[in-house]
């Protein structure tokens, strides 16, 4: 007897500005989609809390980043009053990497991990608007880095040898954790810049950094050759290691990549000083590559109410994570720097300023960008 499903994608407080966002999609539901109605159950996608014309038989939540978990419990709350006879079952990044307390939200199940029937079916796009499609070539990492929840949620590297048959937009999102650490990548990029969709080339890029130490001249160059855009090299560690992040630009650089598409990973509210973040900043400004900045958050950071006007005011860890190494007043600073740092690489400026960047916006618009 066919089933029920609704999918619900809670109300995350996602910035469309910013093209991790904007380029996210619910890729766990989405399978969950393919896979049930392989059993010819109907599906159901939902974002938010809304009333909806549907009695589901069942209802799957999925979670992104613990410190988003009030908004998983607003929604188990809200669909287990809404449908008190079908069970809520949780899953997801938070669900995984905190199942206790994703279990006090209130709902039936919480699953850990990858949903294994579901890993097999590519996700149901007819059920959001996108451009573009995400590929996982391989699962886990064989890191084991300590900022990184990936161990928990998929302690096993996985990987295939192909994803020829998956392509059927021309725009392809790498999901993987560690791309490079695939040992059938090369054969994959080749096949990306093979691939014509609609008589249309693929273009491509990677949601996470590079891993640059898997990084040689050859890959670089098949990175070109597959159309891959923006690469970003991960600088998780000292500045002492410049001069091996410099290598690794210089392998994109040769390959033809312009240095300012080139993006330079880094964490920051994490071990490393602020001080020591300026000095990897200042670098990538004399290299005239951008930067990917991230503020570290714990793994089992319930809550982030960072506030990114409150500059006067300021705020403290009752508000949100701040690192020992770290203040409120730095971390306002560093990500200001990167920001105007990154305006200037991008346009071609000598230096920041307000009436420049308003201008390189202008000019951005003109050409439809």
């Amino acid at each position: 007897m066919a089933n029920k499903i609704l999918l619900i994608e809670p109300d995350f407080p996602t910035n469309k500005k910013s093209r991790n966002h904007s380029q996210s999609i619910p890729t766990g539901l989405l399978k969950l989609a393919s896979y049930h109605r392989s059993l010819d159950d109907k599906v159901k996608l939902v974002r938010g809390c809304e009333e909806i014309d549907y009695e589901p038989d069942k209802v799957f939540v999925t979670s992104l980043f613990t410190y988003w978990s009030e908004y998983v419990w607003d929604a188990v709350h809200y669909y287990k009053r809404r449908f008190p006879g079908a069970p809520v079952v949780v899953g997801g990044i938070y669900a995984s990497l905190m199942p206790d307390h994703c279990a006090k939200s209130g709902c039936d199940e919480v699953y850990i991990g990858l949903h294994k029937e579901a890993e097999r079916f590519p996700p149901a796009y007819d059920l959001v608007d996108t451009d573009f499609q995400i590929v996982h070539t391989s699962r886990g990492c064989p890191r084991r880095c300590a900022f990184c929840g990936v161990r928990k949620i998929e302690p096993q590297f996985t990987y295939k040898k192909s994803i020829a048959e998956e392509i059927y937009k021309n725009r392809v999102l790498f999901y993987d954790n560690n791309l490079l650490a695939n040992p059938y990548i090369k054969n994959i990029l080749e096949e990306i810049a093979a691939i014509r969709v609609n008589g249309r080339v693929v273009v491509c890029e990677s949601q996470c950094g590079i891993d640059g130490r898997l990084l040689t001249y050859d890959m670089a160059c098949l990175l070109k050759k597959a159309r891959f855009r923006y690469p970003r090299i991960a600088w998780d560690h000292e500045y002492e290691q410049h001069e091996e992040i410099k290598a690794q630009i210089d392998m994109l650089v040769s390959a033809g990549y312009n240095p300012k598409h080139i993006y330079v990973f880094m964490l920051y509210n994490f071990e490393l000083s602020y001080e020591e973040l300026d000095r990897k900043r200042q670098k990538c400004l004399e290299w005239g590559v951008q930067i990917a900045d991230c503020r570290y958050r714990p793994l089992d950071q319930t809550f982030d109410n960072y506030n990114p006007q409150a500059w006067r005011t300021g705020q403290t860890s009752e508000d949100y994570y701040i690192h020992p190494n770290w203040t409120d007043a730095q971390i306002r600073t560093f990500r200001k720097q990167v920001r105007e740092q990154n305006i200037v690489i991008r346009h071609g400026f000598t230096e920041y300023s307000r009436a420049k960047e308003l201008t390189g916006r202008r000019k951005k618009k003109s050409r439809g960008g």
